[in-house]
């Protein structure tokens, strides 16, 4: 799976690992500013944000083929310190943990739940990290909770074809066709790309196309 360096999609088909809540916070580590660094959705933070990717989250990190300056977790924790907002860092991390089956992958300074902890005490109304997060959730079998985070993004960003579909494949996952079906009909609406939860939902007998303005 691939994840588009313009955005945070992640689709729900990742898998992996039991886990918990999210630590509290205090075990995750003070937030510090560092130069240069800072808010990833911010213009003015993000001119910092070449640097760090030429060195950190290069093509190679990003796909988790090799580390660049370190181990492949190195790298993205180095890349999530500077900026902890950062949307595909932060499924780098996600995928390299389940990846793995290790909640702490090798280099990073924390572990995954950890770095959404801190990505969400930076920004708490991020939706992409939302997004991300909920799909991580999902993958790890934290159905309820996943929804939580997939619901808070679609109402943050509602013009985010991505977050609809994830949040039908959720519904759908749960037999809950009505909102699976609305959710699939507004990411469609929106663009969405992928004919996977419309197949699904046709499969059981629960699609029907909307009608033509």
């Amino acid at each position: 799976m691939t994840f588009p360096r313009g955005g945070a999609a992640i689709l729900l088909c990742l898998a992996g690992l039991g886990a918990a809540a999210a630590p509290p916070a205090h075990d995750c580590g003070e937030l510090v500013r560092h130069e240069p660094g800072g808010d990833y959705t911010n213009a003015n933070d993000r001119q910092g944000l070449q640097l760090v990717e030429q060195f950190h989250f290069t093509p190679d990190v990003e796909r988790l083929v090799r580390g660049s300056t370190d181990t492949i977790g190195g790298d993205i924790a180095y890349t999530l310190e500077h900026f902890p907002n950062h949307h595909r860092a932060l499924a780098a991390m996600a995928r390299l943990a389940l990846r793995g089956k290790n909640s702490r992958p090798q280099g990073a300074r924390y572990t995954i739940d950890c770095y959404f902890d801190r990505a969400l005490r930076f920004k708490p109304d991020d939706a992409k990290v939302r997004s991300v997060f909920g799909g991580y959730l999902l993958a790890i079998g934290q159905a309820p909770a996943a929804l939580d985070q997939l619901r808070e993004a679609a109402r943050l960003e509602p013009e985010n074809a991505t977050t609809h579909y994830n949040l039908g494949l959720l519904y759908l996952k749960q037999k809950d066709y009505a909102p699976a079906r609305a959710a699939a009909e507004r990411a469609y609406a929106l663009g969405f790309p992928l004919l996977g939860l419309k197949n699904q939902l046709s499969a059981a007998g629960q699609w029907q196309e909307p009608p033509k303005p």
